[in-house]
């Protein structure tokens, strides 16, 4: 899904128009972006979490060359799904979200 297809999804869902509904998805945005630069953790319950991870310095190469390039230490962002959501995209979303264990005989 792309950002378009997801203001156009808020759009259809609360019966508001596209501009409307991207400036709500632009906002969500900006915000996770602003924590995320303050080293702030985001947690969506039955989502998951955002927070940043600090990466090393380290030696890589040039794959054109091969000569040796210093990558510097950095932060990358990184999203921890949430038990709830596991379980939504590997069963049946409808058991999932009323709590129903999945049919017997159905893989976990």
């Amino acid at each position: 899904m792309t950002k378009a297809e997801l203001i156009e999804e808020v759009s259809r869902v609360v019966e508001m128009t596209r501009k409307d509904s991207e400036v709500i998805v632009e906002a969500i945005f900006d915000s996770v972006v602003r924590a995320l630069r303050g080293g702030d953790k985001i947690e969506i319950r039955g989502f998951g979490s955002f927070r940043t991870r600090q990466r090393q310095p380290r030696v890589g190469r040039n794959p054109k060359t091969g000569a040796r390039v210093e990558v510097p230490a950095k932060r990358i962002p990184y999203f921890k799904p949430s038990k709830e959501l596991k379980d939504l995209v590997n069963n049946d979303s409808t058991a999932a979200a009323n709590g129903a264990m999945p049919p017997e005989g159905a893989s976990t």
